[in-house]
């Protein structure tokens, strides 16, 4: 299972893996008191999308688009996140965005869980 939760709230146990999917890293935060597994900025998106979509809903559908093709293209900044969530790891995508619902965390786990549903549907097909 992959969730998203925001660097600002503490960890828990129940998060399992904690991935930071930030380009940058979050401010205000020191590096000691974040407990993560791991920092994958190549799974974030590219400095010119984040920049193009600044936050704004309005661009949302269009930057979740942009992402997509951007993870299409970088298949190995994802890669280690999806085998976790296959082998029935839990997952949290770390983010710092304000916003809950239009960050770079929502569109990367909609997108992964996507990969989810097709391998689990091909490894039907094939049993």
């Amino acid at each position: 299972m992959i969730q998203v939760k925001r660097v600002y709230e503490p960890a828990a146990a129940s998060d399992g893996q904690r991935i930071l999917v930030e380009r940058l890293w979050p401010r205000g935060i020191r590096k000691q008191s974040l407990q993560i597994d791991a920092w994958t900025k190549d799974a974030a998106p590219s400095p010119e999308l984040r920049k193009w979509f600044a936050h704004d809903p309005a661009k949302w559908p269009e930057s979740r688009r942009r992402y997509s093709r951007e993870l299409d293209a970088n298949p190995q900044a994802w890669q280690l996140i999806l085998k976790a969530a296959a082998e029935g790891h839990q997952v949290s995508l770390i983010y710092s965005s304000h916003d809950r619902e239009h960050n770079n965390a929502v569109a990367l786990r909609d997108y992964l869980e996507k990969k989810l549903a097709t391998r689990t549907g091909e490894l039907r097909k094939t049993a």
